[in-house]
């Protein structure tokens, strides 16, 4: 406990590891348990159920672990769950599960949530993405690993933002937002592959040639969306994350987001 401040706040049931530091006035709750190396900073509240794995950074005015916004919400025991190396920028809120919706809101490993972003009730986050300021998750939403949120964009609730997406800042997506793709706009449109992501994020140049042909037979021909499927299938076989793109698209339960203009480069 001698990383913690006088003016900390720390309920008798929870638990913090080795080397955990708490900054005064901060807030720990019943059912909090922090892994080692974990930096709470002033005024942060966390509340329980909530487990923090190690090495993550909570910012002064972050509040993890409250109650979902969720009107059906009767205080059932849910909670959050949260991986390792994750930094939570300020005034950013992540929500405990609702019964109703598996009682877990997830977050991986090595994501960055800058100021003012939300994770609501049941959401899965993955590894490795980023939250520009005031990224917004409604309820039950999925994000892959490498997706990025950007600034002031809203995800309806029940959406799926696939792995390594780029969601342009100001956009609400309200239907799946495909892996490896950029989608933006109020009203919102598959730009096409992202290009400079995907290099960014040191694919195989046979791959990015991979996934460039597919989103051209997805996005350019005049097939539907059965047809192109068909066509992915029959040309792309060998490819595994045509192979991804293919699946999500079948699992789509909200549909996906289609359209766009040529000469989209691509974003990190």
């Amino acid at each position: 406990m001698s990383g913690v401040h006088p003016a900390a706040v720390i309920d008798p049931s929870a638990e913090l590891a080795e080397g955990v530091e708490v900054g005064p006035y901060a807030i720990v709750g019943a059912g909090v348990k922090l892994g080692a190396g974990t930096i709470i900073e002033s005024h942060a509240v966390l509340e329980g159920p909530a487990t923090f794995g190690r090495q993550n950074h909570v910012y002064p005015h972050v509040c993890i672990g409250q109650p979902p916004q969720d009107l059906k919400f009767a205080g059932g025991e849910t909670r959050v769950e949260i991986g390792d190396r994750n930094h939570f920028r300020e005034f950013t809120t992540v929500h405990r599960g609702t019964e109703g919706g598996g009682g877990v809101t997830r977050i991986g490993s090595d994501n960055l949530f800058q100021a003012y972003s939300h994770v609501a009730h049941d959401c899965q986050v993955g590894s490795h993405t980023v939250f520009s300021n005031c990224g917004t998750l409604a309820g039950h939403v999925t994000v892959g690993d490498y997706a990025r949120v950007g600034a002031f964009s809203a995800v309806h609730q029940f959406c799926r933002v696939g792995r390594n997406a780029y969601i342009g800042g100001f956009s609400v997506v309200t239907m799946d937002a495909l892996p490896y793709a950029i989608t933006v706009g109020q009203k919102p449109t598959c730009m096409g592959m992202n290009r400079i992501g995907l290099e960014r994020g040191g694919f195989a140049a046979e791959e990015i040639q991979a996934l460039e042909r597919a989103f051209r037979v997805l996005l350019r021909s005049k097939k539907n969306t059965t047809q192109a499927l068909e066509t992915l299938r029959a040309e792309h076989s060998g490819s595994e994350h045509v192979g991804h793109l293919i699946e999500f698209i079948e699992s789509s339960q909200r549909g996906f987001v289609r359209g766009g203009r040529r000469g989209a480069r691509g974003a990190a």
